[in-house]
């Protein structure tokens, strides 16, 4: 049924009970800063900190993309979800009593309701039940599996909620369903039982299996997995997919470890439930697991939230089973890693061994070392191809090359694929340093070949020549303040864009002009002042500021006067300018950094340079489209005839 109408009393109840910061916390790594909160924003691809929420107000908002609300806007935006929806859902979660406007629709909204609640308690019973089944003479051979073959303690045991799934046909079926009265088919609708497939009645999914509760990030059990002891196959059975578990959204261990996340910048994924348990054990709680699927960009996406680098590390087994089980988990990821979007970084661990085998005969000192030197996935792909091959041999060598230019070349960031390219040059040379510039030339030249076989002819630069960048942000600081002078309605909208975007004039008359009329908007309501233009002469008199530049800004031309009527359009526009000038400021200051360092000696400085590089580039080419004014943006905007008249006359 559809959301009913909800009584004012719970709206204003959850209102009250819900914090904005508990809330946007789950999705986002949010940092103190002065009285308000930080981070990077979920609805764009924020590269540098520009959501802010503010706990006195209950409010969040994001200066780049202009999102903002309270929590509901927050939760509705974010899961595209109604406002009946996540008013219930909040509801729930601070234990609000719910009432709606219809006493006919309780009933069926309690029902609707108490469906997932009913599923979440079956599920949270059956974990209670097998952490018994474990301590009983039954469970003795699971139990002695933990302890001596996992070196697991007790506590470890009890943190991760582990059980015992007894081994008889209907043993879970008799005490849900029989003992505790649950319905059969909310039994079954948890992934909890089985119907037979000839005759009637149901056998329990998990038998004879030591059982590993899965969570959400609420820290409700939503299913299991169930690992055998015996020779029984699979080794590990997962639940099915029910209403509330989605293995291919799921990661294991992500309630415990979103807080490590967070606090260390990086989160640890690795292959199965035991590896999490065991560096969880071992002090390194920033860890979880896929559930033995390839990373969606949902589970991704779930972990970016927390890490504000935005680094994953994938840690599967060194042998050539952790090397495909690695490019498999890869998945989705693949193309995110190419754009730079995460970066993601690969460990093998040595001897073949899995987290769980390694810490047993090393310390977690010696694990995070391991993670601290672990590749890029690049430079871990590229050495997976090189690996084995001696590149003296021309067959081999000629065959390496292709395969590295392929991978090269569906790099797309520039700076990127530069460095890569001379990364590569220099393997390829053998030591021979005389080659390297060689062997760089001729690997561009493939690559540049590759990228326009696949994607067309390459784009021009995106930053224009020095020249071009001040002509054309002198124009664009004029138009803004002309539309301030002679647009009293566009005043107010050009200072919250100057504040939101921390915008300033970077001409010298332009900022004194600026300082003059703030000192009048102190004096008196300039924003709705439709004389500014005269008050303003003699204060500039008096300032000395008679240049022509400045009192050009004080007359309307004929083509002025039209571009006044298009106020949207000269602001976005304008202010799109002088931002871009500020990102290509950034943009070769980091390059310039990026090229004087030295990339063996200091690989996180050139990696935080290229992201820098990257991320402004990108903002860029964001706003270089903010300053086009296409036919459709001409065609948006009112009619000019009887506006036109209303403006002060041409300057002769």
């Amino acid at each position: 049924m559809d959301t009913p109408r909800l009584h004012p009393d719970t709206i204003e109840a959850v209102r009250d009970r819900a914090d904005i910061i508990d809330i946007v916390s789950q999705y986002v790594v949010l940092k103190k800063q002065g009285k308000d909160f930080t981070g990077l924003c979920p609805f764009h691809e924020d590269k540098s900190p520009s959501f802010s929420v503010s706990p006195s107000k209950q409010f969040y908002y994001c200066f780049s993309c202009g999102a903002g609300g309270n929590a509901f806007k927050f939760l509705m935006a974010l899961n595209q979800r109604s406002f009946g929806e996540v008013v219930l859902e909040l509801a729930q979660r601070y234990q609000v009593p719910v009432k709606t406007l219809e006493p006919a629709q309780r009933q069926q909204l309690q029902q609707q309701l108490s469906l997932r609640e009913q599923l979440y308690e079956v599920l949270a019973i059956t974990a209670r039940f097998y952490q018994h089944a474990l301590a009983q003479p039954e469970g003795a051979e699971a139990l002695a599996y933990l302890v001596q073959r996992r070196g697991l303690t007790e506590a470890i045991g009890q943190r991760f909620e582990l059980g015992f799934a007894p081994e008889g046909w209907q043993t879970l079926y008799g005490y849900l369903v029989e003992q505790k009265h649950y319905p059969v088919k909310l039994v079954e609708q948890a992934g909890l039982i089985v119907p037979r497939q000839r005759g009637e009645g149901y056998y329990d999914r998990f038998r004879n299996r030591l059982m590993i509760p899965i969570r959400d990030s609420q820290s409700r059990i939503i299913g299991f997995g169930g690992r055998a002891l015996g020779e029984e196959k699979p080794k590990y059975l997962n639940s099915p997919d029910t209403d509330l578990f989605d293995k291919g959204k799921t990661l294991y261990g992500l309630d415990l470890a979103r807080a490590a996340i967070a606090k260390a910048d990086q989160a640890i994924v690795v292959e199965g439930y035991f590896d999490v348990i065991a560096l969880h054990a071992a002090g390194i709680e920033n860890a979880v697991a896929a559930l033995g699927t390839a990373l969606s960009n949902a589970q991704v996406k779930q972990l970016l939230r927390y890490s504000e680098s935005k680094q994953i590390v994938l840690n599967f087994d060194a042998d050539r089973a952790g090397v495909k089980a690695a490019q498999r988990a890869i998945g989705e990821v693949e193309a995110m890693a190419y754009r730079g979007d995460v970066q993601l970084r690969i460990l093998n661990l040595p001897a073949g061994k899995d987290p769980d085998e390694f810490l047993r005969h090393h310390s977690s000192s010696d694990y995070q070392a391991l993670v601290q030197a672990a590749p890029l996935w690049i430079d871990w792909q590229i050495h997976q191809l090189i690996e084995d091959k001696d590149l003296r041999q021309a067959d081999q060598f000629q065959q390496t090359t292709q395969a590295i230019v392929k991978l090269l070349g569906d790099i797309t960031n520039a700076d990127t694929r530069t460095h890569y390219v001379r990364y590569c040059a220099e393997i390829f040379s053998n030591g021979d340093s005389r080659l390297v510039p060689l062997l760089a030339e001729n690997l561009i030249t493939q690559v540049r070949r590759q990228r326009r076989t696949t994607s067309g002819p390459a784009s021009p630069p995106v930053v224009p020549a020095p020249a071009q960048v001040t002509s054309s942000l002198e124009q664009a600081e004029a138009a803004l303040l002309r539309l301030f002078l002679h647009a009293p309605g566009h005043r107010q909208e050009i200072c919250q864009v100057l504040e939101d975007r921390d915008l300033q004039f970077s001409y010298s008359h332009h900022r004194a002009l600026w300082r003059q009329m703030q000192r009048l908007a102190s004096q008196s309501a300039v924003l709705d002042n439709p004389d500014l233009v005269s008050q303003l002469r003699h204060h500039l008199a008096d300032a000395g500021l008679t240049s022509l530049p400045v009192q050009s800004l004080l007359h309307l031309g004929e083509k002025n006067r039209r571009d006044i009527l298009r106020g949207p359009l000269i602001i976005r526009a304008a202010a799109a300018c002088m931002e871009k000038n500020l990102c290509e400021k950034r943009y070769r200051h980091f390059l310039t950094l990026w090229e004087k360092t030295d990339g063996s000696s200091s690989p996180e400085q050139i990696t935080y340079f290229q992201n820098q590089i990257y991320a402004e580039k990108r903002r860029i080419e964001a706003l270089e489209k903010d300053r086009q004014v296409s036919f459709e943006d001409l065609i948006a905007m009112p009619w000019v005839g009887e506006q036109y008249e209303s403006l002060p006359p041409p300057l002769e």
